[in-house]
């Protein structure tokens, strides 16, 4: 058997163990930016990198504020998560040149939830055959780049995205 080391989920396994999981969206908005990842803070949404990301460049669009569904989320939440949504596939493209996105949600536990009382949009990048041998056969995946490396790539690019549709309105 072959062992992939990855101390940097020991943080979040301690958590875990005593029960401190809480709502990683609502605990991201007390901290910085660069601590928690987020890329843009909206007036009705956040946009966050995510920490255990299926692939490089795997962000989340979600209401700042504390929503299980998007049915109790007002319009103007919706129509923002829109504008973020486009910003996001359009500063993702300008990095990381993907054939692809998967976007969507898991609403419920059910439906692979993780965090299942705050909803939340995933936008991953895919890129043809980015399902490798290493998922395939170790059940397992390799992402090229840290996190925190993909987030001062991504930050500014998306920001500029942003003022750039702000300016097409």
């Amino acid at each position: 058997m072959k062992y992939i080391f990855t101390p940097w989920r020991w943080k979040y396994i301690k958590k875990a163990m005593k029960g401190e999981e809480g709502c990683i969206f609502c605990e991201a908005q007390k901290k910085t930016d660069e601590e928690a990842f987020i890329l843009y803070r909206g007036i009705h949404n956040l946009i966050i990198m995510n920490i255990y990301p299926y692939n490089n460049g795997h962000i989340m669009i979600a209401p700042l504020q504390h929503l299980a569904s998007p049915e109790e989320a007002s319009g103007e939440l919706l129509m923002e998560m829109g504008f973020l949504l486009q910003a996001s596939l359009k500063a993702l493209r300008k990095i990381f040149s993907p054939h692809g996105f998967n976007v969507g949600m898991n609403i419920g536990r059910s439906a692979g939830a993780g965090v299942e009382d705050h909803f939340h949009l995933h936008v991953v990048p895919r890129w043809e055959g980015d399902s490798n041998f290493m998922a395939v056969f170790a059940d397992s995946k390799v992402i090229a780049l840290d996190v925190t490396q993909v987030y001062r790539m991504l930050k500014p690019v998306l920001e500029e995205e942003i003022k750039n549709l702000t300016r097409a309105d």
